[in-house]
């Protein structure tokens, strides 16, 4: 005789698992999407990354909804490199954002005319030509900065040729920015100021496009140097990105809006031998 579904026993799997999936997002590993252009060009709006959550220990942002209330302290903590890309809660909200780690507890942290001045040197900066990025939905090219430098190609491709600088950090790491010129935001003059203990000094590779920590809290930035506690892990490669002309009841846009090329780039900044 066949036996009815046992629906408890169903119920108890499923939550279960709900617990297994909120527990492996909390402490191991998270997707995570780039809704901005702040850390362009390394990241564009639409990437999907994959986020590790253990890297710097855990904290009271590390469960997967940001419910707790701000405790001191990190499990396991240890401090982050230079150069690491890394998702941090903002102080006024309980949203994530994604920046890159410029500065340690007791560096000296100045911007003077779009130049980084780090410990009192100038970080060593290369202009290395333009990140040519295709516009489409999620890449509009319509900022104010932006929209000078939108392109059309002999072929007919539309292109957003943004002015890239190689940045590389006293410890070797270095990684591309954009920077429009010395006066096209005011954080392009920031500082000196001198990050506390238990903080880092957090900007978006897109420098005049970021609300990082140059920017206060009411222009929906970090305001300054942010604890480390408010750090939920570190970016570590892209899975995939979207064109941002997916829609969800039309599977083959599924598809079709899916970016070549970005698939499996790794978020973690070259190494060479440290600036002397």
């Amino acid at each position: 005789m066949r036996k009815g579904t046992d629906w408890w026993a169903e119920a108890k799997g499923m939550v279960w698992l709900l617990l297994a999936v909120l527990a492996f997002h909390s402490l191991i590993a998270k997707p995570f999407y780039i809704p901005s252009e702040s850390m362009m060009p390394t990241l564009i709006k639409g990437d999907r990354l994959v986020v590790t959550k253990y890297p710097y220990g855990w904290s009271y942002v590390s469960p997967s909804f940001h419910v707790l209330p701000f405790i001191k302290g990190r499990l396991f903590g240890q401090l982050p490199e230079r150069g690491d890309v890394v998702i941090a809660k903002p102080p006024q909200a309980d949203s994530d954002y994604i920046k890159r780690v410029i500065g340690l507890p007791g560096d000296r942290i100045e911007v003077r005319r779009s130049v980084l001045i780090l410990n009192g040197v100038p970080v060593k900066r290369e202009a290395k030509g333009e990140a040519m990025i295709p516009i489409d939905a999620n890449v509009t090219c319509l900022t104010d900065n932006e929209i000078d430098h939108a392109v059309v190609t002999p072929d007919g491709k539309r292109l957003c040729a943004l002015p890239v600088f190689r940045e590389t950090l006293p410890n070797g790491r270095s990684y591309d920015t954009i920077d429009f010129g010395p006066h096209a935001s005011q954080g392009d003059d920031y500082g000196p100021v001198v990050v506390p203990a238990g903080h880092v000094f957090l900007m978006g590779d897109n420098r005049d496009e970021s609300a990082d920590s140059r920017y206060s809290i009411l222009e929906s930035g970090l305001g300054g140097p942010l604890p480390v506690e408010n750090l939920g892990g570190r970016a570590e490669f892209i899975t995939f990105s979207l064109d941002g002309t997916s829609q969800w009841f039309n599977p083959i846009s599924w598809f079709t809006a899916l970016r070549g090329g970005r698939a499996g780039m790794s978020l973690h900044p070259s190494k060479a031998a440290p600036a002397k």
